[in-house]
């Protein structure tokens, strides 16, 4: 469980060190005196958090009402031992996963992604981040004035700084988005968790940096083949599927993608979309073909593009597993039309059959809140070995 979701409190008692999105300004004027105040509490990860498991499978709640708290979404990570996540190094394998998204409505997004991070959290490099995997703190956050900043050390400030300047330089984020109106699909981020940093600038600074916010995404509904993903469509997001992704090359030079349903291997769709080729997998050429198409500014390809990806699956990555909703832009990014001020008939403006008035965090939670996302037989290795078709 990634300890943003955990309690933290003083270390005497049950007074909350930090509420909703603030801190206890008397318990937390500053980072050592917050770190001598406050503690990180355990989780009872299915009372507290709606977080279970059976067998292989791994289900996440939307909104759990817990006896002294309500919790809204999750993010967990796969582990190796106590001590060590499960490192993926996918450069020339495959990566397999089943997923149950019936019950994600608009405006939640099933996110299944891999992150570059420390095979111990970070232990080694800085020993102030005592938790480690059990206890996952995310280091790459410390820059951003958030929760995980009580555990810095002043002594160690200087260190972990530079420590993050030169680990920036090559973090890489790659998602696996799914919703069951929208689409589903591979999302490639640069530097995604320095984000919150970048963001706190001026709204056309979006693009400076070391951080890419888009990456390159395949949308089959964007990309004009809107009856492929959905309830009732070519894959049936009524009923459980298969998700195969592999990665081909090295240096990394293409992402390819099918699934598996009822016995079935349904290739990815094909492009429909003016001045892109009719191509189903990622590569450079298909991500500039179309960020020149739908008028987006290509920091993709300005960061690494492929080979940058590669080299971090290469280095090895940590799987996460989560569902959220979306304060920023109601998730319409994913599974409507966006931006709103743009003609939906405009090219790669719709990217699902969900209206723009949907996904407002507030009105899902109170709506929605028995939904839920559940991954389950994941596996990893060669081509072609993960997944069997009848």
């Amino acid at each position: 469980m990634d300890a943003n979701w955990r309690w933290l409190h003083t270390t005497s008692g049950y007074t909350n060190c930090y509420t909703g999105n603030e801190w206890n300004t008397t318990l937390c004027p500053d980072g050592k005196t917050c770190a001598a105040n406050c503690a990180l509490d355990g989780a009872d990860y299915a009372a507290t958090y709606g977080v279970t498991a059976s067998g292989n499978a791994l289900t996440l709640k939307f909104v759990t009402d817990g006896s002294y708290s309500k919790n809204i979404v999750s993010r967990m990570y796969l582990i190796a031992s106590d001590t060590k996540y499960q490192v993926f190094k996918l450069v020339n394998q495959e990566f397999t996963f089943d997923v149950d998204v019936s019950k994600l409505p608009c405006g939640l997004n099933g996110a299944l992604y891999l992150i570059e991070i420390d095979e111990d959290s970070g232990i080694a490099q800085i020993p102030c981040q005592q938790g480690g995997c059990q206890v996952r703190h995310q280091i790459l956050r410390y820059p951003v004035p958030a929760r995980h900043q009580v555990h810095q050390r002043r002594s160690q400030r200087r260190r972990l700084d530079a420590l993050l300047q030169r680990r920036q330089r090559r973090h890489r984020h790659l998602r696996l988005l799914l919703q069951r109106n929208g689409h589903l699909g591979s999302q490639l981020h640069l530097g995604r968790l320095h984000a919150a940093r970048v963001l706190r600038r001026r709204a056309d600074a979006r693009y400076d940096g070391l951080c890419d916010k888009d990456g390159c995404d395949f949308n089959s509904y964007r990309l004009g083949h809107e009856m492929f993903y959905g309830p009732g469509g070519t894959v049936d997001t009524a009923s459980k599927f298969t998700v195969v992704t592999q990665f081909i090359g090295s240096p990394l030079a293409e992402i390819k993608r099918f699934y598996v349903q009822g016995g079935t291997v349904i290739p990815n769709s094909v492009v429909r979309a003016t001045g892109v080729d009719a191509v189903n997998s990622i590569t450079d050429g298909f991500c500039n073909q179309q960020k020149t198409a739908f008028g987006d500014t290509n920091s993709f390809k300005k960061l690494g593009g492929l080979a940058a990806m590669g080299g971090a699956l290469s280095r090895g990555m940590v799987l996460a597993l989560s569902m959220w909703d979306d304060h920023a832009v109601n998730m319409l990014w994913l599974d409507s039309s966006y931006p709103t001020d743009k003609d939906a008939s405009a090219p790669g403006v719709a990217r699902g059959t969900c209206a723009t008035s949907s996904g407002v965090p507030s009105e899902i939670e109170a709506s929605e809140g028995d939904s839920q996302v559940v991954y389950s037989n994941i596996k990893w290795g060669a081509m072609n070995s993960t997944f069997a078709a009848s």
